[in-house]
């Protein structure tokens, strides 16, 4: 049976904004630099950012039984600013994850202001119930108020 945990962050960035990280390969460039603790690396296999896209990434030490995991791009809305990434390959599925994938929606609430939703939506082997509480939104959550505070930042300077 498939779960969902969900993490929402509204922030005073417009939805455009955002998706100038979430929607394209930004993402996974500025995420090694702004937060080396959530992914230390993230190497592009193959695409320019759209649908079939697949990145490599690197976790850092910490994470239990994950280092590397393979992604690919299912979906890249850029209207309605939906992205989803499924692991398909590596160590995430090898501990016992039948499917693990991100989904991303951010959605304008004004024309300076939006909600970033995170969602790992996942299943797990019946034979391995403890994974579920590796199953976290904290990475994500992190990612979105860094996101928030790099393009505020930007604006700055």
């Amino acid at each position: 049976m498939r779960r969902r945990k969900t993490h929402e962050f509204e922030t005073d960035v417009s939805a455009s904004e955002l998706w100038e990280i979430y929607g394209t390969l930004r993402a996974a460039e500025l995420l090694p630099q702004l937060l080396p603790q959530v992914l230390a690396k993230a190497e592009l296999v193959s695409g320019d950012g759209g649908v079939g896209t697949i990145l490599q990434l690197t976790f850092p030490p910490g994470i239990p039984g994950v280092h590397r995991n393979k992604e690919k791009f299912t979906k890249v809305d850029n209207v309605n600013y939906i992205k989803e990434s499924e692991i398909i390959d590596g160590d995430i599925l090898q501990i016992g994850f039948l499917h693990y994938m991100y989904r991303f929606e951010i959605t304008a609430k004004g024309p300076s202001s939006s909600v970033i939703r995170s969602t790992i939506e996942y299943e797990i082997d019946d034979g391995h119930p403890e994974l579920e509480a590796m199953v976290s939104t904290a990475r994500l959550a992190a990612a979105a108020e860094r996101f928030s505070g790099y393009i505020k930042e930007q604006k700055v300077n």
